[in-house]
């Protein structure tokens, strides 16, 4: 015998199963306050438009005047983590070279249009100091710019170590910016190969560089969030000649590594002249404030093969080689899975 149509079946209770009501949908629609009650009472619509549209009666969730809330940063905080640890995942993102350098150094053309115009300035303007300074520092940024062809020479190898680029479980990442960033970034695009980019609001206006692969660009409103996901799935640190943000993410690395809150991974800094003029670390042993072993955490390198090598080396010393397979510009000395 077939049962009735739910809305037929007399209201009554019993052994009876009931039939499993739809997940959406009501037979008899439930009661709701209806914005058409104005002919009962002329005000009800004017005070419904000015109920709904308060604050207090936002959604948390869609509430941006809320979230923005000095209480509420721990929310921002944990928000920020998850939707960059769920956008990698959902990109199948397991492994990262980490990237990061100066936003100043330019590629050799534009380094030079600059130290052009500078040189003219000061032609125009014989004597004034400002204008020196400015055609020395210009003048030294030419000589560095030969860094920006080794870090996108350097993205391009990285890339292409992962075979297609559709499979690819090893990313290039850097911090999304202009200079030595944008040239990593630029140069694993030149092979067409997917890079990640963790962009940082700044007070001034500022863009992400145009070579991040567009769903893997990420904007961060914290610092320490963004220096999180740096780490999280590091397998080497390469760090191009740079200013205060290149010293700390570096020195962070290295204090990270020395103290073995995380396992040790090779970080390489490219141009041992830059690095030795500006910081003396041989120093910090001579005044016994950290060991001679903490100066094997990192070493020098100049080309972009050199430095692949030496990750590829480090790693297969380390008994953990990366996730890599297909060519790179030049001979590689790692196992590949």
């Amino acid at each position: 015998m077939t049962d009735k149509p739910q809305d037929t079946v007399p209201h009554r209770l019993g052994s009876r199963i009931p039939t499993p009501p739809d997940p959406r949908k009501r037979h008899a629609p439930l009661p709701v306050w209806e914005k058409n009650r104005g002919e009962r009472d002329p005000q009800a619509p004017s005070r419904l438009d000015k109920i709904m549209a308060s604050a207090s009666y936002r959604r948390a969730d869609q509430d941006t005047e809320f979230l923005e809330r000095e209480e509420m940063r721990g929310i921002r905080l944990q928000l920020e983590y998850e939707k960059a640890e769920l956008i990698l995942r959902e990109h199948g993102v397991d492994h990262t070279i980490v990237a990061f350098g100066s936003t100043r150094i330019t590629e050799p053309a534009e380094a030079e249009r600059k130290r052009t115009e500078a040189a003219a300035a000061l032609a125009a303007n014989p004597g004034d100091a400002a204008l020196a300074a400015k055609l020395a520092i210009a003048e030294r940024i030419v000589a560095k710019s030969g860094y920006y062809d080794v870090a996108r020479e350097f993205g391009r190898i990285v890339a292409n170590s992962n075979g297609p680029p559709a499979n690819c479980r090893m990313l290039l990442m850097t911090g999304g910016g202009p200079g030595m960033m944008e040239a990593a970034n630029r140069g694993a695009h030149d092979v067409g190969g997917r890079t990640v980019g963790l962009n940082i609001d700044l007070p001034h206006e500022q863009y992400p560089n145009c070579y991040l692969t567009p769903e893997l660009a990420l904007r961060f409103r914290y610092f320490a969030l963004r220096k999180l996901h740096f780490m999280l799935r590091a397998r080497a640190i390469v760090a191009f000649p740079g200013g205060f943000g290149t010293m700390d993410e570096l020195f962070e690395a290295l204090t990270l590594i020395q103290t073995r809150t995380i396992r040790p991974l090779p970080i390489i800094l490219v141009g041992e002249q830059f690095w030795r003029g500006a910081i003396n670390f041989e120093h910090f042993v001579d005044e016994g404030v950290i060991d001679a072993e903490d100066l094997d955490i990192f070493w020098f390198a100049e080309t972009a093969q050199e430095i692949w090598d030496g990750i590829l080396d480090w790693h297969r010393l380390n008994g953990s080689p990366l996730p890599t397979s297909g060519p790179t510009t030049g001979p590689m000395t790692g196992d590949s899975p």
